[in-house]
């Protein structure tokens, strides 16, 4: 099974942007599905992203739409999100989760279908 950890995490001015990566050992990145969710303290987890292990597409939530970006790079076993025009409402602890062969579409974003998870990092934006 595949092992993820975060990185990237911080505290960063409303406007402004960070990079999360989503590293991977134990198996290759290509053939799992990737999606990133974030938990507010006092608040559900929101499902940020997912994207697909067969052609790459990725579905973003509402909430980032336009802001987020998601990459990967086959060659470091490493799934990015870029984040733009941070607000305050975007600070939570975000996590990347993993599932094997898996199509991304609305339903993805609860995040139930995942079976390895992160241990997530922290991103505050506040000025």
């Amino acid at each position: 099974q595949v092992q993820l950890a975060e990185s990237g995490g911080g505290l960063v001015q409303p406007g402004g942007s960070l990079r999360l990566s989503c590293t991977a050992s134990g198996s290759t990145l290509d053939s799992y599905a990737v999606g990133w969710f974030r938990q507010a303290p006092g608040k559900e987890r929101e499902g940020v992203s997912c994207t697909s292990s067969s052609d790459g597409y990725t579905y973003y939530g509402d909430s980032v739409k336009g802001r987020f970006t998601v990459s990967r790079d086959n060659a470091k076993n490493t799934v990015y999100l870029q984040m733009n025009s941070l607000k305050p409402e975007d600070t939570a602890v975000y996590y990347c989760a993993a599932v094997w062969h898996y199509y991304c579409s609305a339903w993805a974003l609860d995040g139930r279908d995942f079976g390895s998870w992160g241990q997530g990092t922290q991103v505050t934006v506040s000025s």
